[in-house]
């Protein structure tokens, strides 16, 4: 009997001693267990790494253009989507204009309804540039109004000679000219166009004619502020009735040569420009949803790579 009581006891004590050892071994083998992620981990890896695969597809790709030039941004904040050399100065051609007009609306006591006897210094000069013309004829009477719409539809610059001798001062064409180009680059300087020159009042340079992109948004930004300046660029097309030297009348019609107008949805301006220096010009802007998006492209290769890189960057930065 004694025997039997003292190997159960062994026994027993065996068993301990194993377990024991099972408990130890487990004690020293959680180490290895805890290094391998836990579900709940694998699970907030997995979600961030979709987020992230969101965020990526949901970003536009910047988008490539000709022009040598370009420019883009939101036009409430001033914040920029886009640029390409959008600091380098270069000849602007006839989006120029924009500060002709600029000057014109930020006269003092304007009277849009004003008439002006078209000259034939104005003809004359389309004639000797071979320039853009509003078909302007001798001896009519158009108001300042009209010579707005004749200088920013079908860029005429018989339309800008005759703004600017009208608002510059001087006893001569000439001085007057000369003033009206003084004011366009006062106007500059007072927008802080730092990489702006004017020495032309139609964008027909003498070498020292030229902008940047950021510089004509900005002043396109400006100038969309007048209400007359957003009316005139926003205008796809008008037919004016002016007085003809006899006292009777006749109609011009104008048709703007920004194609945007119509082709892109939610366009309201502002000029194209061209020349064998300047090549092809856009400024632009159109409104979405609330949202206005302004831009420029300077020295695009053809008038429909302006135009493509104008949608391109309304895209991007409609997208953005």
């Amino acid at each position: 009997m004694k025997t039997g009581i003292k190997g159960v006891r062994r026994l027993s004590a065996t068993a301990v001693t194993a377990a024991g050892a099972v408990l130890m071994a487990g004690t020293f083998a959680a180490p290895a267990q805890a290094a391998t992620p836990g579900a709940a981990t694998l699970r907030a890896a997995a979600t961030k790494a979709a987020e992230q695969a969101r965020a990526t597809a949901g970003t536009p790709q910047a988008p490539t253009i000709t022009a040598a030039g370009g420019f883009v941004m939101n036009n409430a904040t001033g914040a920029a989507a886009f640029t390409k050399a959008a600091d380098s100065r270069r000849s602007m051609g006839s989006t120029t204009k924009i500060m002709t007009a600029q000057v014109v609306l930020s006269q003092r006591n304007l009277n849009l309804d004003t008439q002006v006897t078209v000259d034939k210094a104005y003809s004359d000069y389309i004639v000797s540039k071979t320039a853009s013309s509003a078909g302007l004829i001798v001896g009519d009477k158009v108001t300042v109004r009209q010579l707005l719409y004749g200088l920013m539809l079908p860029s005429g610059c018989d339309a800008a000679y005759a703004l600017a001798d009208k608002f510059g001062s001087g006893s001569t064409r000439a001085a007057r000219v000369q003033s009206f180009i003084g004011q366009m680059n006062t106007t500059a300087k007072n927008l802080g166009l730092n990489n702006t020159h004017f020495d032309s009042f139609d964008g027909i340079g003498n070498g020292a004619n030229y902008s940047t992109p950021r510089d004509l948004t900005k002043l396109a930004s400006n100038a969309m502020k007048n209400a007359t300046f957003r009316t005139v660029v926003g205008t796809k097309s008008t037919k004016q009735k002016v007085t003809t030297k006899s006292g009777g009348y006749r109609y011009m019609s104008w048709t703007n040569t920004n194609n945007l107008l119509g082709s892109y949805a939610g366009t309201i301006g502002v000029k194209t420009g061209s020349g064998p220096e300047a090549k092809y010009c856009l400024v632009f802007a159109a409104t979405r949803n609330g949202k206005t998006v302004i831009g420029t492209v300077l020295a695009s290769s053809s008038v429909a790579n302006r135009t493509a890189d104008a949608k391109k960057l309304l895209d991007y930065g409609f997208a953005k």
